[in-house]
């Protein structure tokens, strides 16, 4: 596939943070599940890459996406936000039509 997800040096830093006492080879999966107040929501687990993932890879920061989860966040930029009152991932994805109040999900 012709794509790209981008990461910001926040989110590299976490997702090595995250990797480091992941089995080796392992990585970020990030997907795209239905769910949420708008229709989609975002997943991220530690997972082993499967055969048809798409494998993105910054400075030992991994990120997986299967097929489907790709063709939503083709694009996106994944920022890492660290905050007083919250922190966590920030999905700046163009591919989203809109978002819910809280920001966990999004319409296409």
């Amino acid at each position: 596939m012709v794509g790209d997800i981008k990461m910001t040096d926040s989110a590299v830093e976490k997702i090595r943070q995250l990797l480091a006492g992941a089995v080796k080879g392992h990585a970020l999966r990030v997907k795209i599940v239905a769910g949420g107040c708008s229709g989609f929501e975002y997943k991220m687990v530690i997972d082993a890459p499967a055969a048809e993932d798409e494998v993105f890879e910054r400075s030992g920061a991994r990120i997986l996406l299967d097929p489907e989860s790709f063709a939503h966040l083709n694009g996106t930029e994944l920022d890492y936000k660290n905050g007083l009152m919250q922190s966590g991932f920030v999905f700046n994805n163009p591919n989203a039509k809109g978002t819910c109040g809280c920001g966990t999900s999004f319409n296409m």
